[in-house]
């Protein structure tokens, strides 16, 4: 219940005075902290715990009715307060109301996994009721808290209150002490790989592993990490060491199958998913997450209406289950029934519905009423679900901005002249760069129809790279890439142009070339010419608008923070012009130029002039890309398994009201 060291004076007080009322309430003072917690709030600074310890007091007073009162406030102003939830939980079951008891423990461990007296008292409601997988995972996670420290406890605690920095401290401090305490050390690769610093998490639970390589959540820790470190050979040989020791733990299955997933094996992870499904049914891990993921590995094959049904099956499972109603809106060619939209709409304006489900359904929803006709009202969806998604990832325009001149500044031609004949001289690699939405999945498609071009992923590996020569940074710091580009010789230069090609291996297949279409490439080509100075590049071109507009209506998985803002989005796109231009003048003949409106208008010509960029010979199928049978994986998977989609074009245009700063920020 303590608060974290505050900054200012005022909060400095109000921290003073919650940390009375739980002295007072630790010693039994029920009357006295409920007094003090009412004075609180009367003088117009209601932090949440001061709700949540009257709450508390009066229960202990036997005052329930007051007590649920606090709580209601308490809901309303910090929803996600897991705390709140717990104590509801105890307050409803002391009042008899199993059930109601039953949902506010349930989403009290949703926020927080952390809390002992939550999963000790749903195991004992799930005895009760008979519902023998809520028991069973309830006594799991009591027998694995009450397996740790408590300072471990409180880290883990802290952590999902979003106090991360308090618990990385504590975790730390406790490492300190205790350097081989593996579940310590998992803890703490946590705290990296959610801050996207993985190879300190990689090395964090390689050391845990070494140390205890039977521990389980460890390994499935380190598959995850992999897994996110695009080193899909090592996470399926790692998940592969998991299930040899582990092979009939369903868990150890479909960690198996989501890394044969990742590594093109699709119809091995779907063939393990469905035996998983059908052995376990009513588990929690064949849940809605499941469908779901089954449902991506449907899609990516072209099983389109199976992976239809996986989706609904989702949301079946879990009614707000946004996710699933967004995957549906993905496909671009589904169109949601009446109760569907209804259910959606439900589910949006719900007050209990996590942030994360509510800005799905808003996406979903502004597709479904784009394709009704009606733009106001899909744009108003559209713009809720970008505000939301904006709050959660806000974008630094002006850092971007500067980064990317600094490029100019950095990778001159003079300075590529002084590198001549550095790095790995392999022709393999085709980058396919541009914004998201500007057609780059319909030139991989034509492409990869060729005998001589494998399709791949958007790899990550090339930012990768520019963020291990960034290096580690204070917030303000000065930015050290693209500047330790000069300190690279041609010895690094060489190594990593290998590495690149030896860590997607992978992902090919005999073809003697292959696409990385991740468009956010754009921004290191210098890099790329360094380590790769064979390789060859496509900058996928879209109408501005058009393109801009098509961003800001695409939910992506990760990343793309410029996307979720029209301002930001105009200056992101004008900044990518500009770094364009840049490398034509500084790289010439390395790029090629391709427009999307180019390509719907004459799909022949265009495909003739990227062939002949690349050196190789025309070939039918490159017209027919729609009948070639290969895995995509992007949200216009659907659209480039059909002929040349003419259509989209000028959608844009039905929300030209809407998009005046769009339009502002595109001219500058």
């Amino acid at each position: 219940m303590s608060a974290e060291a505050p900054s200012d004076e005022g909060t400095t007080d109000l921290a003073a005075q919650i940390k009375a009322i739980q002295a007072d309430m630790r010693a039994g003072r029920m009357q006295e902290g409920a007094a003090a917690a009412e004075r609180l709030l009367a003088e117009g600074h209601p932090p949440h715990e001061a709700l949540y310890c009257l709450a508390v007091c009066r229960r202990y007073l036997g005052q329930g009715e007051a007590a649920l009162r606090a709580l209601d406030q308490l809901a309303e102003r910090a929803p996600n307060y897991a705390r709140g939830w717990q104590e509801r939980g105890h307050l409803l079951r002391a009042m008899g109301q199993a059930t109601p008891a039953t949902s506010a423990f349930r989403r009290a461990v949703r926020y927080n996994d952390a809390l002992p007296a939550c999963w000790q008292a749903l195991t004992e409601l799930a005895q009760e009721t008979g519902d023998a997988d809520l028991r069973r995972r309830a006594l799991a996670r009591v027998d694995y808290l009450r397996s740790l420290p408590e300072e471990l406890i409180a880290v883990q605690s802290f952590a999902n209150e979003g106090r991360t920095l308090l618990a990385e401290r504590l975790c730390r401090d406790f490492l300190k002490r205790n350097p081989k305490h593996v579940e310590a050390m998992r803890l703490l690769a946590s705290f990296g790989a959610s801050h996207g610093i993985y190879d300190d998490a990689e090395f964090l639970l390689e050391s845990a592993l070494t140390f205890e390589p039977g521990n389980r959540r460890a390994r499935i820790d380190y598959i995850d990490v992999l897994h996110k470190r695009q080193k899909y050979e090592q996470s399926l040989h790692a998940a592969e060491t998991l299930l040899n020791a582990n092979p009939d733990d369903p868990i150890a299955q479909l960690s198996y199958a989501n890394q044969a997933a990742a590594a093109g094996r699709f119809d091995e992870a779907i063939r393990i998913y469905d035996e998983v499904d059908a052995g376990n049914p009513g588990a929690t891990f064949t849940g809605p997450t499941l469908q779901l993921t089954r449902g991506h590995a449907l899609k990516a094959t072209g099983r389109v209406a199976q992976a239809v049904d996986a989706y609904r099956g989702a949301y079946h499972l879990r009614g707000n289950f946004g996710d699933a109603f967004w995957s549906l809106a993905n496909l671009k060619t589904y169109r949601f029934t009446a109760d569907e939209l209804a259910q959606m709409q439900a589910v949006a304006q719900a007050p209990d519905t996590p942030e994360e489900d509510r800005i799905h359904v808003l996406f979903a929803l502004g597709k479904a009423f784009e394709d009704a006709g009606d733009a106001d009202g899909a744009f108003g969806f559209y713009q809720k679900g970008n505000s939301l998604r904006h709050g959660q990832h806000p974008h630094e325009a002006a850092q971007v901005s500067e980064r990317m001149k600094l490029q100019q500044e950095v990778c001159t031609a003079e300075f590529f002249k002084q590198r001549e004949g550095w790095g790995c001289p392999a022709p393999d690699a085709i980058f396919v760069v541009g914004l998201p939405r500007a057609g780059s999945t319909l030139i991989e498609q034509i492409l990869a129809s060729h005998s001589a071009i494998d399709g791949a992923l958007e790899f990550h590996h090339i930012g990768a790279i520019a963020q291990r020569l960034d290096g580690r940074r204070r917030r303000g710091q000065a930015p050290r890439y693209p500047m330790r580009l000069t300190e690279l010789t041609a010895d690094n230069a060489r190594e990593l142009g290998e590495r690149f090609l030896r860590d997607t291996r992978i992902q090919r297949r005999d073809a003697p070339f292959f696409i990385d279409k991740m468009p956010n490439n754009f921004r290191h080509l210098g890099l790329i010419h360094m380590i790769l100075p064979n390789a060859r590049v496509i900058d996928a071109r879209r109408q501005p608008m058009a393109c801009c507009f098509s961003n800001y209506k695409q939910l992506f998985a990760n990343g793309q923070e410029f996307s979720y803002d029209l301002e930001a989005l105009g200056t992101y796109y004008r900044d990518y012009v500009a770094l364009m231009e840049h490398w034509d003048r500084v790289l010439p003949d390395k790029v090629l130029r391709v427009q999307y409106e180019d390509v719907v208008a004459d799909l022949e010509t265009q495909v003739r002039r990227m062939l002949d960029f690349l050196g190789l010979p025309f070939e039918q199928a490159c017209l027919d890309y729609h009948r070639t049978e290969r895995a995509v994986r992007t949200p216009s998977s659907e659209q480039v398994r059909q002929p040349i989609f003419r259509e989209g074009l000028d959608q844009w245009r039905q929300f030209e009201g809407h998009l005046g700063p769009l339009r502002q920020a595109l001219d500058g």
